[in-house]
């Protein structure tokens, strides 16, 4: 039997990198190919402990500092690497970090860097949206790691489903409403973070073909008011007098600004929504050829609301 490799997963107590090491410590193939290695920043935090107690290796780190992250990676043969824009709300920091990953793994040796990428939304609306800043920044770091020729995929994440329950759709007097300042017509792509595990399994099991290439990670496209659609399909008594709210721009940012949320920030948020609606999240691209790459199956987005705490007890 071939020795196991190791997969060291960054972000390892967070929403992406968490389902990855559940996935991989829980699969009976991939827990007898793979040694999962977590990277945390503090390997006493309880959540750190939980990853070891699963059988996690858990090893600490420091994105800010690049030897810690050649010691967190030595000996890896796959690196899976996240950064997390919204904690610092800093975009040269995001880059930075990711450079950091980039060089650290060029600097290790590794065979296959998956980074957690997106779009590049000012090139690709010729700089009408420039203000992506949690894109962007994420789209320098891929070009930087190509230009280091490492052997990388690009794992592209959705919307997150769970920004929706209770906080976009949510209960207006007794009515649910789901409210962007979109078109109901716009689609987006919908990502459950639970099924990272699924989409990583597959790259690396598809790694030849998928080097250099960008993988979507998003279950469907449901337009605004599909989402609202299936919200009526699941929940009928509920549902019955759902429905879609366009809010007008200066509705939208009346309300966020409201939750005292940096102007820069409500400018991000606002044009996070409108590419979905003008260009697309993806420039348009189908999600056919990343799916036919998983095996397991992926969350609908009725299957998730169906255990979204915001929607218990809902019939």
């Amino acid at each position: 039997m071939p020795a196991k490799r190791i997969i060291t997963v960054f972000g390892a107590t967070g929403n992406q990198g968490g389902a990855i090491v559940k996935h991989f410590l829980s699969d009976p193939k991939l827990n007898d190919a793979w040694i999962v290695r977590g990277v945390t920043r503090d390997v006493s935090k309880d959540s750190a402990k939980k990853l070891a107690s699963q059988g996690a290796e858990v090893v600490a780190a420091d994105l800010n500092d690049k030897s810690s992250l050649v010691k967190a990676m030595a000996g890896s043969d796959t690196v899976y690497g996240v950064t997390n824009y919204w904690e610092k709300l800093d975009m040269q920091l995001e880059e930075q970090q990711g450079r950091n990953i980039a060089d650290a793994a060029k600097e290790v040796g590794v065979n296959h860097l998956i980074w957690s990428s997106l779009l590049d939304i000012t090139k690709l609306t010729n700089g009408k949206y420039s203000r992506l800043y949690h894109f962007d920044s994420k789209a320098h770091v891929e070009e930087y790691v190509r230009s280091l020729g490492i052997p990388a995929t690009f794992f592209m994440p959705g919307f997150y489903m769970s920004n929706i329950p209770g906080a976009l759709l949510s209960k207006n007097g007794e009515n649910w409403v789901f409210s962007l300042p979109i078109a109901s017509t716009s689609p987006i792509p919908l990502y459950d973070t639970a099924d990272t595990g699924k989409y990583i399994q597959a790259i690396v099991e598809n790694k030849e073909a998928l080097l250099g290439k960008r993988f979507l990670a998003a279950t469907e496209y449901l337009t605004a008011q599909g989402v609202v659609d299936t919200f009526k399909t699941v929940f009928p008594k509920a549902g019955k007098t759902a429905g879609y709210y366009e809010t007008p721009k200066d509705g939208f940012y009346a309300f966020m600004k409201g939750t005292g949320m940096p102007d820069f920030v409500v400018d991000e948020m606002y044009e996070n929504m409108v590419l979905m609606q003008d260009f697309g999240y993806y420039g348009g691209a189908s999600l056919d050829e990343s799916h036919g790459f998983v095996a397991s199956p992926l969350t609908t987005w009725a299957e998730f609301i169906k255990k979204a705490p915001a929607f218990a007890g809902l019939e």
